[in-house]
């Protein structure tokens, strides 16, 4: 009797604060998207799906999807594809490597309102670091890339790259790591060049930590926001207004709480089917008998 409720007395605390943190507020997003919260405070009246219509015919939601798919674009593949090639260079435990891998993994210790404002100086027209630089190449220049909509997400997307590809490479080590130097020796012995080592051997035997970093990746640029907030607050003519903004500003700022959980709640189903459709595909084959 004991050796069955052992294992539940001991997970409780994490099944406790699970149920409380993940699976009641996403019950209580699907409750609250049933009732029109702008008409009463006390006692909001059942409108069913009204607010998942009215989230529909809203064109700035459209415009948060489009803005959070090429955000994802331009974050995840270039983030992820830099951290695979950092951990392929940096994979030999040398000394030289190791203060490389700290140096890369740094800007994932800093929060992502301090890189904000780093990035502010960064981004700075004229006086900016990256004007004073191509000042020097192309003449003097006044780039206000956070002010403008056809660049705004764009350098938002830079610093989603900068922060976390670091973080993504040490996954990607320890997954070279646990391949067995026989295989690369077996392909260097039939003749196989670096390249085709790579794409033949190591990569395919990476599918499970692709599959794990590439989910990672997609969950945070969702769910990372504090730069929009800082830098450019959606703007400008809500060119980096993205889905999780959106749902902010709707939730604090017009007090719409049933439509601001019923795209919550459609965010949160767009997650689970995106990590379940990724976790299938580049996990089918990906283990191997050693």
């Amino acid at each position: 009797m004991r050796s069955k409720w052992l294992p539940w007395l001991i997970l409780s605390p994490s099944l406790l604060f699970l149920f409380l943190f993940t699976y009641f507020p996403l019950l209580r997003s699907v409750f609250d998207s049933l009732y029109d919260t702008r008409m009463t405070e006390n006692s909001p009246p059942f409108v069913g799906l009204g607010n998942y219509i009215r989230l529909m015919d809203d064109p700035v939601f459209w415009r948060a999807l489009l803005n959070n798919a090429l955000y994802i674009l331009m974050t995840v593949i270039p983030g992820v594809i830099l951290a695979l090639l950092l951990a392929v260079a940096l994979r030999e435990n040398s000394t030289v490597n190791r203060w490389l891998r700290t140096a890369f993994f740094f800007p994932m210790i800093i929060p992502m309102v301090s890189a904000a404002a780093l990035w502010l100086f960064i981004f700075m027209p004229g006086m900016g670091l990256l004007d004073y630089y191509l000042a020097k190449l192309f003449g003097p220049m006044n780039n206000n890339y956070l002010g403008m909509s056809h660049s705004a997400l764009i350098a938002l997307s830079v610093i989603g790259v900068w922060k976390f590809a670091g973080y993504y490479m040490l996954f990607f080590l320890a997954g070279l790591q646990g391949i067995p130097p026989s295989t690369r020796e077996a392909a260097m012995m039939e003749g196989a060049s670096p390249i085709q080592i790579f794409f033949n051997v190591t990569l395919p035997l990476l599918r499970p930590t692709l599959s794990f970093v590439i989910t990672t990746a997609f969950i945070y640029s969702i769910t990372q926001i504090d730069h929009v907030v800082v830098m450019t607050h959606g703007g400008p003519d809500n060119a980096t207004t993205v889905l999780l903004y959106y749902i902010q500003n709707l939730a604090w700022d017009t007090h719409d709480l049933g439509k601001a959980s019923a795209a919550t709640f459609l965010t949160l189903v767009a997650l689970f089917l995106f990590s379940m459709i990724n976790l299938k595909v580049l996990n089918k084959g990906a283990h191997y008998e050693r």
